[in-house]
């Protein structure tokens, strides 16, 4: 499901420190200096068992002819139009501002789910201050300090409230892939060689496609929507409002599809944003295939698909259980090829597995190589059960479930994927007290 989480605000109210909080991570620079967070910053949060991304806009401000700012305000209003939900931050230390004003009044005029949050109350003093903040008239006002993390749960809590159930997502019938990559890999025209038309416009220029386009296949016996995106650029060059706007709806397609394609440049290989965009499907639990692009322009003598194949699996590893694909995008080369993997994949993702046979293959591997003890206590696994998500998972039973080391858990990842094919697939083992 696309949940997307905004957080808008003028400059300067602690918009990074929230979403550093809610991502775990300090991956936006925090500064005092107004309009510091020049690039837009998308991570992911769990909450609940509920996955969602959160963007991290700068700073709104109205009316200012700086054209650092202005752009800081249209990408603010794409954010709000593409966002599920919208976090809206004001300072409880200056009160409530003119541009403050402004912000509530467009977002009253939204017809999105907007939860106004006052930051920087950590005492008592604060408290009663922040009740000047009712005035802007939105239902769900928060207090709370993104600095300590006091307050967050509860915003946390309201916020997973107003998504929809993932199970609606799972409704549509057909299977749904996404294209993604940096701009200028080949996407479209990808696109355009398996649907054998020109359905997107191509050219040289990096960034032609703005939007993600769905375009039903319906050929060769096969039945699926491709979502073609717009290419996923290095955070540092979303400079202009339609980049912006394209990183938007590329994370939206990816969190749509059941399975991702991702294209690099095999005269490039794969780079480092291309390494974010796979931990991105990968954490998201989405199928993955990932596809050479270009592969005709390679020098055969000096540069083997074998060789090359491999130096990609030591790249992602851990999770290198995937198919790797060299096409020709241009030349149609083993194109139809990278679909039948897509679809094999999708095939992957939805696999259920009898109780029974999982016993009875699982059991004796354990068997065969029991788990570690740790601090004296000796584990025993009695029994494992696929778990009713929408991505292959399974639960194994124990008495100790805490003190199962991660090597164990790839053991028997590992041991899943050796007798039950989860190619292309992230899969989840837990652990839980019998």
């Amino acid at each position: 499901m696309s949940n997307i989480v905004a957080i808008v605000g003028r400059p300067n109210v602690g918009k990074s420190t929230l979403y550093n909080r809610l991502i775990g991570e300090r991956q936006a620079i925090i500064d005092d200096t107004s309009g510091v967070t020049r690039d837009r910053q998308y991570g992911l949060s769990e909450w609940n068992g509920r996955i969602f991304t959160v963007v991290d806009t700068g700073g709104f401000v109205q009316g200012s002819e700086d054209i650092f700012e202005a752009a800081i305000r249209s990408q603010v209003k794409i954010a709000i139009e593409e966002a599920n939900v919208i976090i809206f931050m004001v300072d409880v230390m200056t009160g409530i501002t003119d541009l403050d004003e402004e912000v509530a009044s467009m977002l009253r005029r939204s017809i999105k789910n907007v939860i106004l949050v006052v930051n920087k109350v950590d005492n008592n003093t604060r408290m009663l201050e922040a009740n000047e903040f009712w005035s802007l008239g939105f239902e769900e006002t928060f207090f709370l300090s993104s600095l300590s993390g006091s307050g967050t749960g509860d915003l946390l809590d309201a916020v997973t409230e107003k998504f929809k159930d993932d199970k609606e997502s799972e409704a549509s019938e057909l299977p749904k892939i996404a294209i993604l990559g940096q701009p200028n890999v080949g996407k479209s025209s990808m696109v355009n060689a398996l649907l054998g038309e020109e359905r997107n416009i191509v050219t040289d220029i990096a960034g032609t496609t703005r939007d993600s386009i769905h375009t039903k296949y319906t050929k060769f016996d096969k039945e699926f929507l491709i979502i073609d995106t717009a290419g996923i650029r290095k955070k540092s060059k979303v400079h202009e409002n339609l980049e912006f706007y394209s990183v938007m709806r590329a994370i939206k397609a990816l969190e749509e599809a059941d399975v991702c394609i991702l294209m690099i440049d095999a005269t490039t290989s794969i780079e480092s944003q291309d390494m974010s965009i796979f931990r991105l499907i990968q954490k998201r639990n989405k199928g993955i295939v990932l596809l050479v692009n270009k592969w005709d322009l390679i020098e055969k003598e000096t540069n083997t698909a074998r060789d090359y194949e491999t130096q990609l699996r030591d790249k992602i590893a851990p999770f290198n259980d995937i198919p790797i694909i060299f096409v020709s995008a241009l030349k149609k080369q083993r194109i139809f090829k990278a679909i039948e993997s897509a679809l094999e994949v999708y095939e992957n993702r939805s696999k259920k597995i009898k109780t029974s046979a999982l016993n009875e293959i699982m059991l004796e591997a354990i068997e065969h190589n029991p788990p570690p003890a740790h601090r004296g206590r000796y584990i025993k696994i009695k029994y494992v059960t696929q778990l009713p998500t929408y991505y292959p998972a399974f639960a194994f039973f124990c008495n100790h479930p805490k003190h199962v080391k991660e090597s164990y858990k790839n053991y028997l990842e590992n041991k899943l994927r050796e007798h039950f094919n989860f190619t292309g697939v992230p899969i989840g083992v837990f652990f839980r007290q019998k």
